[in-house]
């Protein structure tokens, strides 16, 4: 039989929106209570830490930005997608490392290339970009760049 591990997360946390996406369980939660769920999210068995990542959705009228993190219960073999919206005009989200070590470059990436910071980081500083980079390159208002590539003409190669 499965444990509902989300069961103590359930009533701990009863605004937060939970579901399910793919198999997997999925829990929207508002950024003030970001740390908090992680940490109790751990608790209740999600102890491993797999990956973050962010989406720039520019126009959503929740939040611009969407912070997902992925969790795994290794006893019980499940997963746990955690998404929270973060405004465009407050791009902040409080930081997971002091629950989960192993967010720490992965929220730096997130700063680097989205500019959302993590409140509470020991060190948020560019992880990709370099330091004297300005702007976060995977915002959708970012300009696209490119680098200009000469080519041959097909008459001007070796015969």
């Amino acid at each position: 039989m499965v444990t509902d591990l989300l069961a103590p997360l359930r009533e701990q946390f009863p605004d937060a929106e939970f579901g399910e996406s793919a198999g997997q369980e999925v829990v929207r939660v508002e950024r003030e209570h970001l740390a908090e769920f992680a940490a109790a999210a751990r608790e209740a068995g999600y102890d491993t830490f797999i990956d973050l990542c962010a989406v720039d959705y520019l126009r959503r009228p929740e939040g611009r930005f969407e912070v997902v993190f992925n969790l795994l219960a290794m006893e019980a073999r499940r997963r746990l997608r955690i998404l929270t919206a973060v405004p465009g005009a407050d791009p902040a989200a409080p930081s997971i490392t002091a629950t989960f070590p192993g967010a720490n470059f992965y929220e730096r990436e997130a700063y680097d290339l989205f500019g959302i910071r993590f409140d509470g980081h020991p060190d948020l500083t560019r992880i990709l970009m370099p330091d004297d980079w300005v702007g976060h390159p995977l915002r959708k208002d970012t300009a696209v760049g490119s680098v200009p590539v000469q080519f041959k003409h097909p008459d001007e190669g070796d015969s």
